[in-house]
Order: structure tokens, then sequence, then C-alpha cells
């Protein structure tokens, strides 16, 4: 009996240690667009959900805002500084931190969206100063200007990523003839290691961690390649060169969106006409081969979501135009490449499409029909100013939704008092 009691004991604390991971980050869990909320509305109003709560002067970005113990985090660029603020649920500021200088050339709004674990917050800021700051009393615990010491070299409009982190390390991709990734020590900012050198800038998208063959690795782009590193020490386990299929001087190296793993393959999308690719990762984690190339799907900014076996986000045809689009995750096949305003973000929850256009502010909830892109219900964005690149998030029932220095906060279970 007491030994059963033990190995009960025992399943009790690691359930518990698997299951009480706070992390919230980019993009939801394993930062694949798709958010674990419930029994969420099927169909909105004509004016959409109910607006809960609307920010103003938040500082401006293209980052997206999230919610971690009730608390609304999101970043900003005021003047020449990136800063982090801290919102109560019903609008009253907690505290706004400077933790890095802004980008300071063409578009120098805040990309970077806070990844909070544990009461810290881990950011980069447009110039490539890594920090943490404390998420209760908003201080500044360390910093690390890596761009700086680590001659790292960003591409055209500056560090537009969402670190990563580790149960030790905070990772950022530098870039440069140095190195290529850093992992930083979450304590102290020191440096853990850093990577031989790919060559080439530092690219527009987020890593993410994977495991495969007892390994964690971290899946990071630069401009020039796609590479998996071993998180404990650095090594890079493969690289896979995605300028290769990148023809023509138009946006190449500008690699964008967050790579999605899912039995042993790696989808890679960026824009300006650069095809889909699916990788086959190998059983033992040591080398990809090409599956299969998609021509349509050349995902901008937006991200992408897979439900079932399809995949689904919006095409570049131009820098102001795109399709919507959703594409076989088995074969490859486009199933449709359809117009809706114009090309933008997505992300999933309870089953369903979140698709917010981003010339417009056109935001609608769509079937994950992979015959045609079926609107179920739509409205407008009317607060904020500038493109609509934030990507949308969802907690604890409610979509938070970021234009410029304005966010929104709206309702998706159910009618509620508005907060006051």
């Amino acid at each position: 009996m007491m030994r059963i009691l033990t190995v009960l004991l025992l399943v009790f604390l690691i359930s518990g240690n698997l299951f009480s991971q706070d992390l919230v980050e980019w993009r939801g869990p394993n930062r694949t667009g798709n958010y674990p909320d419930q029994n969420l509305l099927k169909s909105w109003p004509e004016k959409g959900p109910q607006l809960l709560l609307e920010l103003k002067d938040i500082g401006n970005g293209y980052s997206s805002p999230i919610v971690y113990k009730n608390t609304i985090y999101v970043t900003g660029r005021k003047d020449t500084l990136d800063f982090v603020s801290a919102y109560e649920m019903n609008g009253a500021t907690k505290w706004e931190t400077a933790y890095g200088r802004a980008w300071a050339r063409s578009f120098p709004e805040t990309r970077c969206t806070p990844t909070i674990e544990n009461n810290r917050i881990y950011l980069v800021s447009g110039m490539g100063q890594v920090g943490c700051v404390d998420a209760i009393s908003g201080k500044l615990i360390w910093t690390a200007d890596a761009k700086s010491v680590y001659k790292g070299e960003p591409h055209r409009w500056g560090v537009a990523e969402s670190v990563a982190i580790s149960d030790k390390a905070v990772f950022y991709v530098t870039g440069g003839e140095e190195t290529s990734v850093i992992a930083l020590d979450k304590t102290t900012g020191q440096l853990i290691w850093k990577t031989r050198s790919m060559g080439g800038t530092s690219a527009y998208a987020s890593s993410v961690i994977i495991e495969k063959a007892g390994m964690k690795l971290l899946l990071a782009q630069t401009a020039n390649d796609l590479m998996a590193v071993n998180i404990e020490n650095g090594e890079i386990i493969w690289s896979y060169n995605l300028a290769q299929h990148q023809s023509g001087e138009t946006g190449k190296g500008g690699n964008t969106n967050t790579p999605l793993f899912l039995n042993n393959e790696i989808f890679v999308t960026s824009g300006y006409d650069h095809p889909a690719l699916m990788l086959s990762l190998a059983n033992d984690g040591r080398s990809v081969s090409l599956k299969w190339t998609n021509a349509d799907f050349d995902c901008h900014l937006g991200g992408v979501v897979k439900l079932d076996k399809y995949i689904f986000g919006s095409n570049w045809i131009n820098n102001t135009s795109g399709n919507w689009i959703c594409v076989d995750w088995e074969t490859g096949k486009t199933h449709y490449n359809t117009s809706w305003f114009n090309k933008g973000s997505i992300i999933s929850a309870d089953g369903l499409l979140y698709c917010y256009e981003e010339k417009s502010g056109n935001l609608a909830l769509v079937r994950p029909n992979p015959e045609k892109f079926e609107v179920i219900s739509s409205f407008k964005i009317h607060q904020g100013v500038g493109p609509h690149w934030a990507h949308p998030s969802i907690y604890d029932g409610k979509l938070l939704v970021r234009h410029g220095e304005s966010l929104m906060v709206y309702e998706l279970r159910k009618e509620v008092s508005k907060v006051n």
C-alpha cells in the first residue's frame, strides 16, 4: 500500500509540474496561433462582439497584447525608446518600463510581443537590446546590449522577434559574422553560449522550440537559413538554405513567420513570391529534406494556423494586397486562393478562424472550410491609425486587438457588463 501511495504521489507531483506551466508568449501555446479557449461565440452581432475595454496611448507598435495573471501586457515605442506596459483588466495603468532603444529607421514601431513566465518578462528592443522585467513591479531586472556586444546585423527594418525561452535561457537571433544565435541566462542576462555564424543578417521571424530524438531544438531563421540549434550547447544540428528558393531581390531574406512543427514536418513560409516549404525531419532529428513547395502560399506577415489537415493564412501579391488561402498539409495542394479585402493575420480558437486584414481593419470569424473562405461574421476596427499588422490574441474568452496606439478587448463568450 505504501508503495502504491508513493507512486501516486510521484505521479501527482510530475503531473503538477507538467500542468503548472504559466508561460504566455507570441501566438499562444507553442507559437502555433491556436488558442485553447473553448465555448466561444459561434457568430457575432453586426457591430462585432461586445467591446469591454479600449486603451489609448499605449505607444506605437505592431506587437501583440498578451494577458498574464489577469493583467494585460503590451510593448510600444515612445520617442526613441521601446516600452512594456502593464494594465489592469479595467484599463488602469499599473506601470510602464523602458527596456531598450527603438529601431531608428523606417517602421520603428515595436514588433516584440512579451514572453512571460514565473513573473518575469523577456523582451528584445528594435535595436537588439535583450531585457528582463519584473511582471509585478515593472522593475528592469537586467538588460544586455546583444546587438552591439555580439556584432548583430538586423535586416532592413530592424529586430522583429519575440524571444523564445527555455528553463534556463533566453534565445535571440543576432545575425552577423560573429554568431547567428545566442543564449542568455534568464536570471542574469549573461552569455551561456553562442552559435557559429551562418552569415547574413537576422530575419523578421520569431523562433520556436521543438523536441525530437531526445533533443530540444530551437528552429531559428536568418535572412539566408532555417537552422535547428541544440538549446543545451548551441550546436547547429542542421541548416536549410532558404535563399535558394527566393528569386529576385524584392524581399529577399525577409523571412517573416514562425515555423510550424507537427509530426516530424516543418512548414516555413514568407512573402514576396517565396514559395512555402514543407520539410521532413529525420527520425534522429539531425537533418531535413524537402517534401513539397507551394508557390501560392507566400504568407507575408500574418502567420498561419493548422486545423485538421489544412493550413490557413493569407498570401502576398504585393506589399499592399494579398488573398486568403488554404493548403493541404500533407500534399501542398492549394484548396482555395480567395480575395477578401486584403491579406492579414490569422489565429484560431474553438474550431474557428479569426482573420484580421491589414489595410482597412476588417476582422472576420471564419469557418475552416477547405473548399472556400467562409465568413460567418465580421466587423471593422475603427480605433487607431496605421497598418493593422498586430496579430490579435485570445485569453480567457477575450479577444485582444491592437491597432497602432490603441488596444481593444472584446468579449467572446457572452454579453457581460462593461468593465468600469
